[in-house]
């Protein structure tokens, strides 16, 4: 076996990505992206933010008067067994709020909805993602809506709908990636 290593070494596995402005490798591309809070919340000035802020993982209200709650956006990848994902935020209606509280431990939640709402969230590379039609349709316990967006002609709803290149996706993920580590070293 010596000889055989010897000749033929093990090669160092190839990294599944490498980060485009920095180098680091990741053992898997990265392909899920979003979360902190709906894009109103970064207009509340932090010193009112106590008093006037109550946000959870998937759930968000400002001045009990603004309801929100997370959900997922998939893109699927053409000729790629994953999608592209994007934890996104969208507006809901204080009853719709309420009703998915009151569900939010049932089982059969799936068949409640879906929730008409306005995204809350800049999609990278998608252009003016804020305010756009979304509805949320409701998964099993433990898992976040299903965002879908049907926006007329804008690009994130046909890139939802039609599906993108893997080339495409790279060049999101790129993009992510850069502002990312930029926002990290300014």
């Amino acid at each position: 076996m010596g000889l055989w290593n010897k000749l033929f070494p093990a090669k160092k596995p190839t990294p599944a990505y490498r980060c485009p402005c920095c180098g680091e490798e990741y053992a898997a591309i990265p392909l899920c992206f979003g979360g902190g809070g709906p894009d109103f919340l970064y207009s509340i000035p932090p010193d009112e933010y106590q008093a006037r802020v109550r946000l959870e993982t998937s759930l968000c209200v400002i001045d009990n008067e603004h309801f929100f709650h997370r959900g997922r956006i998939t893109i699927p990848i053409l000729g790629h067994p994953e999608d592209l994902v994007f934890n996104v935020w969208t507006t809901i209606k204080a009853e719709n709020f309420q009703l998915r509280i009151d569900n939010w431990r049932n089982p059969e939640r799936a068949a409640t909805g879906p929730y008409f709402g306005w995204l809350q969230t800049l999609v990278p590379s998608y252009g003016d993602t804020l305010n756009i039609k979304a509805m949320a349709f409701e998964n099993g316990l433990d898992e976040i809506p299903r965002i879908e967006v049907f926006e007329e002609n804008h690009p994130l709803t046909l890139d939802q709908k039609q599906g993108i290149t893997f080339q495409k996706a790279l060049s999101i993920i790129n993009e992510i990636m850069r502002k990312e580590h930029q926002s990290r070293n300014p």
